[in-house]
């Protein structure tokens, strides 16, 4: 597979070829370059030649800045872009560069390579025929004709592909999917239904490298990230289920020799953590602690157990007897500063318990439990004034765990051990829910207006 890294690597090597090509394009061009902008597009030519890349981006810059309508200056930018492998950002210039001058073949040859890399056919093929349409030189009509059949094929293929995963024929599926993937190296969604198609097969570690490519491709791309993620934890559990099994065989095999049986024990205690068997993990490191009182690596993975069970007091405890005996560990000491957040976020509120989902729901899941609470809650079921206070109550508090738990950077910040939603640790701002929640009592967020913000609230 080609991955955009490799073609921008390639690309880098040309560079001084298609240089060259650009001066025989442009020379005696009538651009209306002054003194400045002439003397920026030169020095980035030279940066760039000698691949000193951000340099020479600096350059191109400072010559559009000097003559935004410049498409020479765009087009060396793109090539630059090209180089460091930020096709968006070139693909923008391109677009600038045909925009400023409808002819420049060139240009749009390029840019319609580009969007076949990112798996947009019916874009790229208006830029091939509008090649072929602007008197094209012949080798530009023959690279414009090449891509229009390369178009279309990669097209058939992937009706076939798509045809093939509807039919549950997932390895035919992949087939289909790698040739069409080592042209279309940018397409997320056809890396995302590659990944789909290996887990169907029963290998989801081969998807993992797609997943991880389509994330990067795609801006906030939540559903591979959680992909990855479900995959290294399902991974996870078979490798710490299989190293139980053998630390229990060497408790079973040398039952009379006691430093092998507690550090058998020892090492099962860390599965379990890591497994998120808390309960299990806390019985286990308990026993081995009551041997040995100061063995760090059990404190630390009690101290976990403890958290995933919400004994944030506990687990504060067990990280800093681990920190006596040892206070140079990296990992135990941000251990304890998240315990320690974790412990005063809990004393507050804890949107994940308003909602009942664990910390690593995905956005969906929020959703599904905000809708399914509010419809439980909402103000309508009630009929006594007591019963409908209580539940307005109960209401505000969905609805802020909601804010909170479907915004990236506000979770980011709660999961960190910030309310961003307090007024303690918000100092002013525009956000409604920055006052005391207790100011919110007899507030009807329900009626026609009077209150500082209004719910639109939608179940379906």
């Amino acid at each position: 597979m080609v991955s955009p890294a490799a073609s921008a690597g390639r690309l880098g090597s040309a560079l001084p070829f298609l240089l060259v090509l650009l001066d025989l394009q442009y020379q005696g061009a009538e651009c209306g370059i002054n003194a400045e902008v002439e003397k920026q597009l030169e020095m980035g030519k030279k940066l760039l030649a000698a691949g000193q890349l951000a340099d020479a981006l600096s350059h191109f810059h400072a010559a559009i800045e000097g003559d935004s309508e410049n498409y020479i200056a765009y087009y060396r930018r793109a090539t630059v872009y090209l180089a460091m492998g930020k096709s968006k950002a070139a693909i923008r210039d391109l677009s600038k560069v045909v925009e400023l001058k409808q002819d420049f073949t060139s240009a749009r040859l390029q840019r319609g390579q580009l969007l076949l890399k990112q798996g947009k056919f019916d874009e790229a093929e208006d830029d091939f025929k509008n090649v072929l349409k602007s008197n094209p030189s012949n080798n530009e009509e023959k690279e414009a004709q090449t891509q229009l059949t390369k178009s279309d094929e990669l097209q058939r293929l992937h009706s076939q592909a798509l045809s093939a995963y509807q039919q549950e024929d997932y390895g035919a599926a992949i087939s289909l999917l790698d040739e069409i993937l080592a042209v279309c190296v940018w397409d997320a969604e056809l890396r995302e239904l590659r990944a789909e198609c290996y887990i169907k097969e029963g290998e989801p570690s081969k998807a993992i490298s797609d997943l991880k490519a389509a994330a990067k491709l795609k801006n906030d791309n939540t559903e591979a990230f959680y992909k990855i993620s479900k995959i290294y934890y399902q991974l996870g559990d078979h490798e710490y289920e299989d190293a139980i099994s053998k630390y229990e065989s060497v408790m079973k095999t040398e039952p009379e020799v006691p430093i092998y049986s507690t550090r058998a024990k020892e090492r099962i205690c860390h599965c379990l953590s890591k497994n998120q068997q808390a309960t299990e993990a806390i019985k286990l490191c308990s026993e081995v602690l009551q041997l040995e009182p100061t063995n760090v690596n059990a404190l630390k993975d009690r101290a976990e157990a403890y958290l995933l069970e919400d004994m944030y007091e506990e687990a504060i405890k067990d990280y800093e007897t681990a920190q006596a005996n040892s206070e140079n560990d990296q990992q135990i000491r941000e251990g304890l500063e998240r315990a320690q957040r974790m412990l005063k976020q809990s004393q507050k509120r804890d949107y994940y318990k308003i909602l009942g989902v664990k910390r690593n729901a995905r956005k969906q899941e929020i959703i599904k439990a905000y809708r399914k609470l509010a419809s439980q809650w909402h103000p309508d079921n009630f009929q006594s004034e007591e019963e409908k206070k209580k539940a307005e109550k109960k209401f505000i508090d969905i609805a802020a765990a909601k804010e909170v738990l479907t915004d990236p950077e506000m979770r980011r910040k709660f999961d960190a051990g910030e309310d961003p939603l307090d007024a303690e640790s918000q100092q002013g701002g525009n956000n409604p829910f920055h006052r005391s929640w207790n100011t919110w009592q007899g507030f009807n967020p329900f009626g026609s207006g009077g209150g500082p913000f209004t719910f639109k609230f939608h179940f379906s």
